[in-house]
């Protein structure tokens, strides 16, 4: 992040005629927390892809470490959109686990990561985004997201 960048920017959303402006982490701040990730993985050795969405699951910023599979940015990217439905990965595997039809219906879901490595970006009380991190295994992964959320002073 640049000095004096802020890690949100407002947008204003219109649903049924009314607007309200909601947090959404900017550029500048997801560019922050992928590289604050590689910095994390560099010093244990991993190699990961991160993915920063806003709160609807669209990527603000991404990387990929050399010789990570292209794949593994996909699943970083699916741990996002989890995350943002407001569940961790590791709660819905459990959930859905627990009755065959939501296993069923898991199945037919794109986009849908039932591992660990989703963290949500707060403003307040409000989601202004999520970092998802693939690659490593899921405590480690989380452990990465976290660790680039507390370098940048967030959540």
């Amino acid at each position: 992040m640049t000095s004096g960048d802020g890690p949100s920017q407002e947008e204003t959303v219109r649903v049924s005629g009314h607007s309200r402006s909601v947090p959404v982490v900017s550029c500048d701040c997801a560019v922050g927390l992928v590289e604050a990730a590689r910095r994390h993985v560099r010093k244990n050795g991993w190699s990961v892809a991160v993915a920063v969405v806003d709160p609807w699951g669209a990527v603000v910023a991404s990387g990929r470490m050399d010789r990570v599979p292209p794949a593994v940015l996909e699943f970083a990217t699916d741990k996002t959109y989890t995350e943002a439905l407001g569940e961790s990965g590791k709660a819905f595997f459990e959930r859905v686990s627990s009755s065959d039809e939501l296993t069923l219906g898991l199945q037919t879901r794109p986009r849908l990561g039932a591992w660990e490595g989703g963290q949500p970006i707060h403003e307040g009380d409000q989601l202004m985004g999520v970092i998802g991190v693939s690659g490593a295994v899921g405590p480690e992964d989380s452990a990465c997201a976290t660790a680039a959320l507390t370098s940048l002073g967030l959540n």
